[in-house]
């Protein structure tokens, strides 16, 4: 990174070619994209203090000193951090982070396309849940406590408006999705990876600060692990390039 603030990130994306054999499959294609940390945000979604599902929470408890050590760094950088535990904002209500982002002068949304259905590699029908809970309850009062959240510079919304409106009041050219869960809230929350890329807002997943969820127990019957990277994978073929938090220049 120099002294502006810019610097390159080798991001991961899949394109279906042909091999030597005449075949069609999949290609890795990496490409260094140009960053500048001031113009860049973080998206920290859905890391909640407690989950449904006992295999989702201990993971999230696993992950979150990461992303808490991933995102300090960003910041020291400048990077922009947008905490986003989705049904927690009363929670949150009256804070300075809380009340920066709604203080934003509100701009209205772009109109979005139609999306194209496109089947996932896992079937999550039964809730994702690896520890054999089934009923899915609300149980989460905040996000994690583990992540910081500095009520000096940070800003705290579920609201699509108001983070649409911080992109833009901000010039934010990049954002960089982390969090959970990689097949739902990443995917499909107001402010998750389909609506950045409909509103043309060049999204990139941090590839090893994600989670599925995603039971064995159903199709394609392979691991966790193995289920939330083909997850990752469909997300590089069809909406968006991922990169390794390691891979950023702080």
């Amino acid at each position: 990174m120099d002294t502006n603030g810019r610097f390159q990130l080798l991001v991961k994306s899949q394109k279906l070619g042909q091999n030597k054999r005449g075949q069609n499959e999949w290609i890795p294609v990496y490409t260094k994209v140009p960053f500048v940390a001031a113009q860049t945000a973080i998206i920290v979604c859905d890391m909640w203090d407690n989950h449904w599902s006992k295999g989702a929470t201990e993971r999230v408890t696993k992950m979150a000193p990461r992303v808490n050590d991933f995102i300090r760094r960003a910041r020291s950088k400048h990077v922009h951090i947008i905490h986003s535990p989705s049904d927690t904002m009363v929670f949150y209500e009256g804070s300075p982070a809380r009340t920066r982002i709604k203080d934003v002068p509100m701009v209205s949304t772009p109109s979005v396309l139609s999306e194209v259905d496109i089947p996932l590699p896992i079937d999550d029908s039964d809730g994702g849940s690896d520890t054999g809970e089934q009923t899915v309850i609300r149980v989460w009062a905040s996000q994690h406590p583990s992540i910081e959240i500095d009520q000096g510079r940070d800003v705290i919304s579920d609201d699509e408006k108001e983070i649409y409106s911080f992109i833009t009041h901000h010039s934010i050219k990049n954002v960089l999705v982390l969090g959970v869960h990689t097949n739902m809230c990443i995917l499909n929350r107001p402010f998750g990876i389909k609506k950045l890329t409909s509103w043309q807002i060049h999204t990139t997943l941090i590839r090893d600060l994600t989670d599925a969820m995603y039971n064995p127990a159903k199709p394609p019957y392979v691991s966790h692990d193995q289920g939330t990277q083909l997850v990752i994978e469909y997300i590089e073929k069809f909406w968006c390039p991922t990169a390794d938090s390691r891979s950023l220049p702080w």
